[in-house]
């Protein structure tokens, strides 16, 4: 399965992490290729702390928040590393949006394995059975 990831809020986040949960746990390898908002998202001390919802959701967040923490349901962040921990997930930065940000592989979280440019991920991704945007 290959995710292109181009928003960095967590309502679509979440979404990535529990898909690629998924995917893994019924044996699939999942390819992941952060761009724009996405690999905002994944720069150092960020993933941790993200609690920014896209604005169709901004006024349930705190009541979403407050139930996933009575529901005790692990973060986007949490998920997608345990994710890495049971199966074949590889997470790509974009090599033009690092550019545009000049960012370096440095400035990420060490959860993204490396950084690739557009058409490697996609000589990757039609390799696949699935591909999201998201």
């Amino acid at each position: 399965m290959s995710l292109v990831v181009f928003s960095g809020t967590v309502d679509k986040l979440m979404p990535v992490a529990i898909l690629t949960s998924g995917a893994v746990a019924m044996g699939m390898e999942v390819e992941i290729f952060l761009t724009f908002w996405g690999l905002d998202a994944f720069r150092k001390g960020r993933p941790e702390t993200l609690t920014r919802m896209s604005r169709d959701y901004e006024d349930l967040a705190p009541a979403m928040a407050a139930l996933m923490r009575e529901k005790e349901v692990p973060s986007w962040y949490t998920t997608l590393r345990a994710a890495k921990e049971i199966g074949p997930v590889t997470i790509h930065a974009c090599a033009m949006t690092m550019d545009l940000q000049g960012l370096t592989k440095d400035d990420l979280d060490d959860i993204v394995d490396d950084v690739v440019g557009a058409a490697e991920f996609v000589d990757r991704a039609r390799e696949g059975k699935i591909t999201l945007f998201i």
